[in-house]
């Protein structure tokens, strides 16, 4: 290369750099996907090996097409950008997501879903790809050969008269000598879900199971769990499957017997399993369901790891890009790294991890010095209230969030913070409600996250929700909302740790 094509090439790096710095929307400490187009935006294949944690994530390439890029970190919340880890090739027409797997070796395998080459025929299907790249921080990956299940049709696999799922595979788990694997059903649900004499086990949530010795040749062994009519309708899939042990109750370094399935179904968003492993059988028995969104599908496609003090941590999609996003030089937004653990009555508790705690600075008593486009909000109420926020001067735009104690909801209304029609995703309205029902006696908790177009709300150990929003850039009121008024408010500046 010449020299003026070396600096042509810098300073459309630094153009690009400056363009993303000037866009106020940009968040500056929930990860952002660094360059190209993050969407769909799913985290992908977390794993800690060599004292790092990696994050993985799919976006589309405008050189070709779905990569799995590959980011680092030793906390969760600065990361360090690697070569991406897969790309389309000869053997792939995009690489798709799915999960990560150490062995007892120290060989880190992928799962993922690989899109195949249609127009030829060859309709893709479940693959695996490893690295033994310790000494690169995983830098080098190579693909296994063939198929650990292939399609007959995009996501999906006929046997005889029978279909099966291959299509956004779960992490590999090992047990009693064999590997497993789950694959989701989305386009298995969409081949029959308008078809009235379609049998029932082709409808609603279901994931196809998977076993292996070797890696290589992998068998059928069934579905992993029985849907039930009580938790989900036939209208939700399941996809982006994530499988690991619970811990038991918040940073006590141990984990539970039970097991947490994260999964999203597409028109509902993140949902999640708790159960019992009976391993005896390879299957799934859950004995609690919920959600992460119940009015629109904000947190997507989870994905989650171990850290090595066991706690269970995981990263979602927060939908909602604008309408002309590709105008801006970035998309595809994280929500916080968040800890999921089971509380003594067997039901989910979930937080920020400590390790954000690490970007906070200027402490105050209240919020009235907060910059409001990059702040925690940490208040204490006795039983609702809440807080308007990325307000303007003239209240003409904001964003409220509070606590209605009456319909025992943790609300994120959205629907006065910008126009509706700057959206990709045309939702009926922009209002989250959470159920959250307090105790008696029990205070209300919020620690509340602004990130330029980020809110995101934690609520008493066991609530969360999140919202992107585009307010104008000098929109950074907050303000108390509602008579009652807080036991105690703390607020902090938050600073940025992406990497522009």
């Amino acid at each position: 290369m010449d020299i003026q094509a070396r600096a042509k090439q810098i300073e459309t790096a630094r153009i690009v750099r400056e363009n993303i710095l000037a866009d106020s929307a940009r968040p500056g400490y929930h990860f952002v996907i660094p360059e190209d187009i993050g969407m769909p935006g799913d985290p992908n294949c977390a794993f800690y090996a060599g004292g790092r944690y990696h994050l993985l994530y799919l976006y589309e390439c405008r050189s070709d097409k779905w990569r799995l890029g590959h980011m680092s970190s030793i906390d969760m919340v600065h990361w360090h950008s690697h070569p991406d880890a897969l790309i389309p090739d000869e053997t792939d027409m995009g690489v798709f997501s799915g999960g990560a797997f150490i062995d007892d070796d120290g060989t880190v395998y992928l799962t993922y879903w690989s899109l195949g080459f249609a127009d030829k025929g060859k309709f893709g299907g479940i693959r695996i790809a490893y690295s033994r790249d310790y000494e690169h921080h995983f830098d080098k990956w190579e693909k296994l050969p063939g198929y650990a299940v292939e399609s007959t049709e995009l996501g999906i696999t006929k046997v005889g008269d029978e279909y099966r799922c291959s299509a956004d595979p779960s992490n590999i788990w090992k047990k009693d000598g064999y590997y497993y694997i789950e694959s989701g059903n989305l386009p298995l649900l969409n081949k029959f879900r308008n078809d009235p004499n379609a049998p029932k086990k082709y409808l609603g949530d279901h994931v196809s199971l998977y076993r292996s010795k070797d890696l290589r040749s992998w068998e059928y062994s069934g579905e992993f769990y029985t849907r039930s009519d009580e938790w989900t309708d036939q209208s939700e899939d399941h996809m982006c499957s994530n499988f690991l042990p619970i811990p038991a109750g918040k940073n006590t370094g141990k984990l539970s017997d039970k097991y947490l399935e994260l999964f999203i179904a597409h028109n509902r968003g993140t949902q999640y399993f708790i159960g019992d492993y009976d391993k005896a059988n390879d299957r799934f028995l859950p004995f609690t369901h919920g959600r992460m969104n119940y009015s629109a599908p904000v947190h997507f496609a989870p994905e989650a790891l171990l850290t090595p003090d066991n706690r269970q941590v995981m990263w979602g999609w927060i939908q909602g890009e604008r309408a002309n996003f590709m105008d801006y030089y970035w998309s595809g937004v994280y929500s916080i790294p968040r800890s999921l653990w089971m509380d003594s009555d067997g039901s989910l508790g979930q937080g920020p991890i400590d390790e954000i705690r690490s970007l906070r600075y200027l402490p105050q008593e209240g919020f009235a010095g907060l910059s409001g486009d990059s702040c925690e909000i940490e208040a204490e109420f006795r039983s609702g209230g809440g807080f308007k926020l990325r307000a303007s001067a003239d209240d003409s735009e904001y964003t409220l969030v509070y606590y209605d104690a009456e319909a025992e909801e943790l609300i994120i209304d959205a629907s006065h913070s910008d126009s509706v029609d700057r959206y990709l995703i045309d939702w009926d309205h922009r209002v989250e409600h959470s159920p959250l029902k307090l105790a008696d006696g029990e205070t209300l908790n919020l620690d509340i996250f602004i990130d330029h177009s980020v809110i995101e709300v934690f609520a008493n150990d066991r609530q969360a929700a999140c919202m992107l929003v585009f307010p104008h850039a000098e929109s950074k009121g907050i303000s108390l909302i509602g008579d009652e008024k807080p036991i105690s408010v703390r607020g902090w500046e938050i600073m940025p740790s992406n990497m522009y």
